[in-house]
């Protein structure tokens, strides 16, 4: 049995110096995603809100156990607080999944 010898050339994916030689600037694979300024932004707006939905959650209770304080069961605790974390959170992820436009 005759075996045949390969003669492709394998070439360095990603090589610094294809890049230098060329002049095209080549993005190398570390496996971390790329952010850049507007990832930030995004992500540090989205802990805001997730801050703020927290905020408008907290508050304080009855000073006499024996009486119903009924701004436990108001609005701002029920519907707007978690739709402002929720907001955040998802805000949170969209910034965190975003493409940067310089990739």
């Amino acid at each position: 049995m005759k075996q045949q010898a390969s003669h492709t050339k394998t070439t360095p994916v990603n090589s610094k110096s294809d890049s230098l030689n060329n002049g095209t600037k080549k993005s190398t694979s570390t496996g971390f995603a790329l952010f850049d300024k507007e990832n930030y932004k995004l992500m540090l707006i989205g802990l805001v809100l997730i801050l703020a939905g927290f905020f408008l959650l907290s508050g304080g209770g009855s000073e006499d156990p024996n009486v119903f304080n009924d701004i436990k069961n108001d609005f701002r605790r029920w519907t707007l607080a978690p739709i402002v974390i929720i907001a955040g959170f998802a805000l949170e992820i969209w910034a965190i999944m975003k493409k940067p436009k310089s990739a």
